[in-house]
């Protein structure tokens, strides 16, 4: 891949496609900021594991239409990750967003739980939506990743357990857990195979024990990141390191993405 081509987005699917048509946000970009002319060339990708190297072949209005030329593999990962993030306040969620979408994330589930110090609803919640969706785009451009990480809408406590699937392997943390480590969580015979992961982790005051209970009922299992106490910002990309560090993702050396 030449990497010295600027990258973009592209909100169609690219999928057995020879042409695609960017909208007026990537017009100004590529013709203003980067001063770029049909015949100059670009990378495009859709968010689906599929991305092009294309050729500028014209500037309209409001939009651009790009050649689309030689197609570079498709992405597949070999481990699935949803984070649901109980959303902590001020704007410490774009952070979190930020560094899940650069770490694989393949959807990160926003809710609210009984401790939870924000409390956005409704069309304050859609916002922050669209915005945190923006970021895991510029996310995934600048990380040279064909996958974008989802979004989903704001969703209560009990709402998010629903969302987990069959199959997933369901790891709630809370800092009162004393019995089951993220290793041992990880690792036991029977879950060992497991490539479906579902991810809860609480806001600033942690999840109560009605929650943690709740989420067992649900068959989440309650694991512990030891003694060490991480700050919310922190604790979701420390756990998703820790599952790919441990599921060999980090070791595979260059080779092919998760």
């Amino acid at each position: 891949m030449a990497l010295t081509l600027p990258r973009i987005y592209s909100s169609e699917t690219l999928q057995n496609a020879s042409t695609c048509l960017l909208g007026k946000d990537n017009l100004r970009y590529l013709k203003t900021v980067l001063r770029l002319r049909p015949g100059d060339r670009i990378i495009v990708f859709d968010g689906y594991g599929h991305e092009y190297e294309a050729c500028i072949d014209r500037f309209g209005a409001s939009d651009v239409l790009l050649k689309l030329e030689k197609q570079f593999p498709e992405t597949k990962r070999k481990i699935s990750l949803t984070l649901a993030q109980a959303i902590p306040k001020a704007g410490k969620m774009d952070l979190i967003v930020k560094t899940a979408a650069e770490l694989g994330t393949d959807v990160i589930v926003p809710f609210l739980s009984a401790r939870s110090v924000s409390r956005i609803e409704g069309e304050k919640a859609s916002l922050k939506v669209a915005r945190w969706q923006k970021i895991v785009r510029e996310a995934a451009r600048c990380t040279r990743s064909t996958l974008v990480t989802v979004v989903e809408p704001v969703l209560s406590f009990a709402d998010m357990l629903l969302r987990a699937e069959p199959g997933d392997r369901k790891l709630i943390f809370w800092e009162e857990e004393d019995q089951m480590s993220i290793r041992h969580a990880l690792n036991e015979k029977r879950h060992a195979g497991a490539v479906r992961y579902f991810i809860v982790v609480g806001p600033e005051g942690g999840l109560s024990r009605d929650e943690v209970n709740l989420a067992k009922e649900a068959g989440f299992v309650s694991v512990s990141l030891g003694r060490q106490i991480l700050k919310v910002e922190t604790a979701a990309a420390a756990i998703l390191s820790i599952i790919q560090y441990e599921k060999g993702i980090f070791s595979q050396a260059g080779e092919e993405e998760r």
